[in-house]
């Protein structure tokens, strides 16, 4: 069943295919059935070339968690690739630990050895420059991004404290190795600035194919620590403002309110509407109780960064849940800021850490790398009011 949204003279296509679990075998069917509506696998890969498998590898999380790119997913659009006599690598740059260490927790390593895939090098980068780039003009990209022909992003669906949604677009970050993209927050620290980063970084890197697991999501304080919940879909498009836009409509959530897709659309990386959605009704799939922030864009985004009073009393803020907080420093760790703006108080680990809000920039990574689940992010009461919650 074919269903076309707005009338566009440049038209998307997102093709949506039902999946109700990650049986092996019902994920390869799903996923050669995706491929094939959006124009087969010789539209994206040439015998011979090299294929980058860009995973969410967040950190090391077990598949049933939801906090990665489940196994089988990853085996069946390896599989295929590697059918059309592709070169098929994998890799991404967790936002803790080592590539390899995620890759195995969440296991990927097992896949990639029985279809001897190599992981490339999401460690060492290379400066690149992007003259096109609107809001960022250079990048620091991981070699092993670099040395591939072309890249098949594997976003898994999920809730951002800081994005609303983790999709499509987000995925790319992982393409920046290691610290430096604590860097990035600590320079944009405002969710317009790093979301016009995101959309300048897909502009470089161009992947040629987004295929979102979204079998089994994850909503509320992601995208780590949410809840797991049954989406039944897979998406594959060539265009991931078209593809985050449609999840959007999935969660029932406006897509003016995920900046990625807003900029996205300015910068002439996709479509946000008209586009074209192709494989089976969208309708049956939506689920409008999907927990994901649903608040208006806070005025204090826009033109600069929010003031000390506003930031204080209007913008969202991560804080510890102490009943959760093991001390292990984690969040203490991923700070961008300097001076912290978590940090333990006194010559031990006897509580758990404190924010300081004045110099907490709500990038948030406290709230996304906390292994334990025990920081969460609320809207001052101000807030609450002025955005009417």
């Amino acid at each position: 069943m074919t269903v076309r949204d707005l009338p566009n003279a440049r038209t998307s296509t997102v093709a949506l295919v039902r999946c109700d679990s990650y049986d092996a075998d019902a994920v390869r069917e799903a996923v050669q059935r995706g491929i094939e509506l959006i124009g087969g696998l010789s539209r994206f890969v040439a015998p011979g070339e090299h294929i980058l498998l860009k995973p969410n590898l967040l950190t090391g999380r077990a598949p049933e968690r939801a906090v990665t790119t489940h196994p089988s997913v990853f085996s069946a659009v390896a599989s295929e690739f590697l059918s059309a006599g592709a070169v098929v690598s994998y890799g991404d740059s967790p936002g803790f630990g080592k590539p390899h260490t995620a890759a195995q927790r969440a296991g990927l390593h097992e896949i990639a050895n029985a279809l001897s895939l190599e992981l490339v090098d999401f460690v060492n980068g290379e400066a690149v420059l992007f003259p096109e780039g609107i809001q960022n003009k250079q990048f620091t990209i991981a070699r092993g991004v670099l040395s591939a022909d072309g890249i098949v992003s594997l976003p898994k669906m999920k809730s951002h404290g800081l994005t609303r949604l983790t999709g499509a677009i987000k995925n790319q970050f992982g393409c920046v190795p290691g610290p430096l993209k604590a860097e990035f927050h600590a320079r944009l620290p405002m969710a317009r600035l790093f979301s016009q980063m995101l959309v300048d970084l897909n502009r470089f890197l161009k992947p040629r194919l987004y295929i979102m697991d979204g079998i089994v999501a994850m909503e509320g304080n992601g995208p780590q620590n949410g809840t797991p919940r049954p989406m039944n879909v897979l998406l594959f498009s060539s265009d991931a403002v078209a593809l985050d836009a449609t999840v959007c409509r999935l969660v029932s959530l406006d897509p003016s309110l995920v900046l990625p897709i807003h900029y996205g659309i300015e910068y002439g990386l996709g479509c946000g509407d008209g586009f074209e959605l192709i494989g089976d009704p969208i309708e049956p799939l939506v689920q409008s109780s999907f927990e994901v922030n649903r608040n208006p864009l806070p005025t204090t985004e826009e033109p600069g960064r929010p003031s000390r009073l506003a930031r204080r009393f209007v913008v969202p803020k991560p804080y510890v849940i102490h009943s959760k907080c093991t001390m292990c420093g984690t969040c203490v760790s991923v700070c961008p800021v300097a001076p912290k703006a978590v940090e333990f108080r006194g010559s031990g680990r006897e509580h758990p850490p404190v924010h300081d809000y004045d110099r907490c920039i709500r990038c948030y990574c406290c709230q996304e790398l906390c292994p334990e689940g025990a920081i969460d992010v609320s809207t001052p009461l101000l807030g609450r009011v002025i955005h009417r919650r």
